[in-house]
């Protein structure tokens, strides 16, 4: 027998909450808290040189309801020494009320959803012991 056709309602996947202004401050404050007495201790104490691409920094951006975690590096390559660039490691959304899906990049350029629904304690907490969403 074969199945019939059905039309389903479905959610949006990826629909960002806004966030007003003094709830993002207080978001892109926490997490700059956490880089500069979290991540930079623990994964870049001191900038080491070397004739390849190395990490000088570890930032973060918010965007669009998005907050990015990236390290800055730069070229120490002959052909293009001295030049800089950004490279995102992990990623919290705000979908809700104190509610942040987290997200790793994948080696392939894309995103990839691992928790979901977590408060911005939670996130940070995950960010600090999940090995995978740790700055290479």
């Amino acid at each position: 027998m074969a199945k019939r056709k059905q039309w389903v309602v479905a959610s949006p996947a990826g629909r960002l909450a806004v966030a007003d202004e003094r709830e993002k401050q207080a978001i892109v404050a926490a997490c700059e808290m956490f880089i500069r007495d979290v991540l930079k201790p623990r994964f870049l104490p001191e900038i080491r040189p070397t004739e390849w691409n190395y990490v000088i920094d570890i930032r973060g951006s918010w965007a669009a309801g998005r907050y990015r975690f990236m390290q800055r590096y730069r070229s120490g390559m002959e052909h293009n020494r001295g030049e800089e660039f950004n490279a995102a490691f992990a990623r919290i959304d705000r979908v809700g009320p104190d509610q942040f899906d987290i997200y790793w990049m994948r080696h392939t350029g894309k995103w990839w959803r691992l928790y979901a629904g977590k408060t911005l304690f939670e996130a940070l907490r995950i960010l600090e012991t999940d090995g995978i969403l740790h700055p290479v």
